[in-house]
Order: structure tokens, then sequence, then C-alpha cells
């Protein structure tokens, strides 16, 4: 399975999510922003967690500008897999490749910490790896990571089974403690969790590296 970690200025986890890919047994490709293509073969391209381009405007938006931005809803329209990790969450948003906006969290504070996440389905390449109403211990670091939509928008959220995780309990605002979503066809993942960040028992915990190897093993079964 061939993956693409894309890098923009300010990113600071495209290391650290490139390794979790490759201990999964990906094959994986560096791409800087400026490049306007992605690698020939590429299964699924990884947005990482950070501070791109200083988090001016709204997080996210300059990124969404980027050359490779093209490059990245084209892999997504044509049914191409995409995992945007808190920037990256943010970034994909900005894209309209999901739907809702991260806005500042309650109480205007940036958190960082394990959180305990639910998962909300195990439909998924993404969540394959865990079982439905798991509870699994993944840090998280934002300022940026409170998820709001409209009604309509969380309904269709909840009918089609496309809420990944949930805060558990309440973190940082995010509407229906979301932490994490799907797109329409389930091969585009954004989260504000840092699953990169727990999947080496060398760092901490390792309740991250199933959503790796969940979705590695999908991808080569598929």
């Amino acid at each position: 399975m061939k993956a693409a970690v894309v890098t923009f200025p300010g990113s600071n986890c495209d290391r650290d999510l490139a390794v979790a890919l490759e201990q999964a047994g990906a094959q994986v490709s560096r791409v800087w922003h400026k490049d306007s293509r992605l690698p020939e073969g590429v299964d699924l391209v990884a947005v990482p967690g950070g501070f791109s381009f200083g988090d001016y405007l709204r997080c996210g938006a300059i990124a969404a500008q980027s050359p490779i931005a093209a490059a990245l809803k084209a892999h997504a329209e044509r049914g191409g897999y995409l995992l945007g990790i808190c920037n990256g969450f943010q970034v994909l948003t900005e894209l309209g490749l999901l739907p809702g906006a991260l806005m500042r969290n309650t109480g205007l504070t940036f958190v960082c910490k394990a959180a305990a996440l639910r998962i909300g389905t195990a439909d998924s390449a993404f969540t394959s790896g865990y079982a439905l109403g798991q509870t699994i211990l993944v840090p998280v670091a934002h300022h940026d990571g409170n998820y709001q939509i409209g009604a309509e928008g969380l309904a269709a959220l909840r009918d089609q089974d496309r809420i990944a995780f949930t805060y558990a309990p309440a973190l940082n605002g995010s509407v229906g403690d979301i932490a994490g979503i799907l797109s329409e066809n389930r091969r585009v993942l954004g989260m504000m969790p840092h699953p990169e960040r727990a999947a080496d028992p060398a760092t901490g915990g390792t309740d991250g590296a199933a959503l790796f190897r969940g979705l590695v093993g999908s991808l080569v079964q598929a």
C-alpha cells in the first residue's frame, strides 16, 4: 500500500505520521506543499498536524491554497483515501472535503493532554481495527479543535454513521463531543487527536497504532 505525507511550512507531525504508517506496513513518500502532483499509484494521502503557515487567517486556510491542494481534491474526487490529523483536519474542512469547521476551544485555551475517545463506528478502513463503543487514549494538542456544524449537518453525520470518534468525557466544546468524522464515501477521515503519537511503546501508549494497522490492512486487501 502506497501512502504520501504532505508537509507545509509549520507542520510538526509529518515525520511522526510517516513513521507510524511505515511501521504499519505502508510504503511512504514525502510531498512538499509546493508540489503540484502526488506520487504515482498513491492509495492514501495523509495531512499532518502542526501550525501550517503559522495558523494565520483561519487554521488551514492558507494551506488549502497551496499548489498541492488541487491534487488533494482530485485524489478525493477519484475515490482515493485521505487522512487529516489536527491541522490536517482543519485543512480538509477548508478544502471542502469534510463538512463543518474547527473553532477556538471553549475557554479559549490550548488543550494538550491524553484524551479518552469513544469509537463511534467501526465501519470504515480507518476504524476497522477497533470495536464499536471501544474507548482508547490518544493525545490531543490544539487551540482550535472545537468542531461545529449546523443541526442538519449533525443529523446527517449521525444518520449516515459518519462520526468516527467522540470525546469521552467532553473536551473542547465540540458539538456532540465530536473528535473525528468521515466523508460520505467513508474514504476521508478528519480527526483532531494524534494517533501517530500513540503508535509506539517507546513514546507512551499504543492505542493509535490500530488505526494505522487497520487502514493499511484494509487497503492492501482492497
